[in-house]
């Protein structure tokens, strides 16, 4: 267990990773503060689908699917980026490796991706409307997120470079060398309770038509992680390339969305909401 420091503020954090252990079995910081995240958010959604018209019911049968799937591919996601390291000397690739979540190894697109096709797979199947469900999801992937990184800083990952500005985090990395660098997941927690309170307090009474506040989540979302990707140590990177994926598929969203945005409000301003 090494300090955690911020020097320029004259704080010292001792965190041990376990939190307790049952049975032998240690239980961490990192997944609990997963699950709260988790159940929080779950929390906050299904009362905003409510209060879109929808039921709670559908809300939360919904995670039934989606969460797993979720899961899964955040880790098929984190992978696919990371094929070197589950690739055996022969050539052959480690399975056994591949699937040990456990030892973690995930990435946040991956799981967005693959829990919001599951749920407009199922929004389909049970003839509910997808646009209002993810408005309402969008709230719980903020709180998410934003706590998410507090595991992160259990962890003592996902930071990045060097700088000496005031806020600074210092770190003693696994080979003992100390360094003072960039607090990348106190970044984007913050940035995702700014876009959480312009969700809630500027957006959420000025929906213009079913699915605007999921884009207005994916591109907030994506021009803070595009700058907070940027300062980062260890991102997944496209192949043998110098493109960081995460900055890409931020970018792709942010594109995206502000083309979707302005057609719904500027070309087509006067279309009924949900048509």
């Amino acid at each position: 267990m090494n300090p955690i420091t911020f020097p320029g503020l004259g704080l010292t954090f001792h965190i041990d990773r376990v939190a307790f252990s049952i049975a032998g079995k240690d239980i961490y910081w990192y997944g609990i503060i997963i699950a709260l995240g988790f159940l929080l958010g779950t929390s906050c959604a299904c009362k905003q689908y409510v209060r879109f018209g929808g039921r709670e019911d559908d809300a939360l049968d919904v995670l039934l699917y989606a969460a797993p799937m979720g899961i899964v591919c955040a880790r098929i996601y984190y992978v696919l980026f990371y094929l070197d390291l589950y690739t055996n000397p022969d050539g052959s690739f480690n399975w056994r490796e591949a699937i040990a979540i456990w030892d973690g190894g995930i990435a946040i697109y991956g799981g967005i991706i693959g829990s919001i096709t599951t749920a407009f797979v199922y929004c389909k199947i049970r003839k509910l409307d997808f646009l209002t469900l993810v408005d309402a999801y969008s709230f719980g992937l903020l709180i998410g997120q934003a706590l998410g990184r507090w595991g992160n800083f259990v962890n003592q990952e996902a930071y990045g470079g060097v700088t000496t500005l005031p806020w600074r985090m210092g770190l003693t990395l696994s080979n003992g060398t100390q360094v003072e660098v960039h607090p990348t997941f106190l970044y984007e927690s913050l940035w995702n309770l700014v876009g959480l309170a312009l969700l809630f307090f500027v957006l959420r009474n000025r929906r213009k038509f079913n699915g605007m506040l999921f884009c207005c989540y994916l591109l907030w979302y994506g021009l803070g992680r595009f700058w907070i990707e940027g300062l980062r140590t260890d991102s997944l990177y496209l192949f043998h390339t110098g493109i960081r994926v995460s900055q890409l598929v931020a970018l792709l969203c942010v594109v995206i969305t502000l083309g979707i945005l302005f057609y719904q409000l500027v070309i087509r301003p006067n279309r009924a909401k949900g048509s």
